[in-house]
């Protein structure tokens, strides 16, 4: 069965691959601040799956006359630091205000994960979660921080580090599961592919349709 990934992240399209999974990409267009907007009270958790719902559905409207027999699988994450939930900095400045906040301290990676399956062009069935990692920040020295930030790698990723990159440099542990703060959890997309009927060692062997 085809996989399609409904993210631009290649750390998501990375965690896949590596676990035997060589999906279709689509980015979703989607205006993930003015979803928010329109969610004032939701918490974290609701939040994330929300936008990782609203990914995926997009994507499959997209894609349903193409793949008419294909699981797609969304994802979003943001880091909860001081009750606040932040997503990609976009900018070295925002990025040193951040890592100013994180240094030393611990966070929660929150991600949310949503898995519509299409049976003949239709959605047959959809699951969603989410999964949070606490992560446990380093204290970098001013001079590693100017590097890192100068390297671009900050600014668009959730809380503005990695763990598979040059930030895991600077990120002393973990308490949950390493691949939800790449972006996308393994465990957690195995049991949601099971709600939709999708046993995930089928997929391993299963080569990549044409696009």
């Amino acid at each position: 069965m085809l996989v399609v990934l409904a993210s631009a992240s290649p750390a998501r399209l990375g965690v896949l691959r590596a676990a035997g999974i060589d999906p279709v990409v689509e980015v979703a267009d989607l205006d993930e601040d003015a979803l928010l907007a329109g969610m004032p009270g939701a918490g974290p958790a609701e939040k994330v799956t929300a936008l990782a719902a609203a990914k995926a559905a997009a994507v499959t409207e997209r894609v349903a006359a193409r793949h008419p027999h294909a699981v797609v699988i969304g994802c979003d994450s943001m880091l909860m630091l001081d009750g606040r939930l932040v997503g990609k900095p976009r900018t070295a400045e925002v990025a040193r205000e951040r890592w100013a906040a994180m240094a030393g301290r611990t966070g929660e990676l929150f991600t949310g994960h949503a898995v519509l399956r299409l049976i003949d062009g239709a959605v047959a069935c959809r699951a969603d979660g989410h999964a949070v990692t606490e992560v446990r920040f380093a204290e970098p020295t001013p001079a590693e921080l100017d590097a890192y930030l100068a390297s671009g790698e900050p600014l668009a990723v959730a809380g503005a580090f990695t763990i598979d990159g040059l930030g895991g440099w600077f990120v002393e542990g973990l308490d949950g599961d390493p691949s939800n703060v790449v972006g996308l959890s393994l465990p957690l997309t195995r049991k949601l592919l099971a709600r939709v009927g999708v046993t995930v060692t089928d997929l391993w062997a299963a080569r990549r349709a044409p696009a």
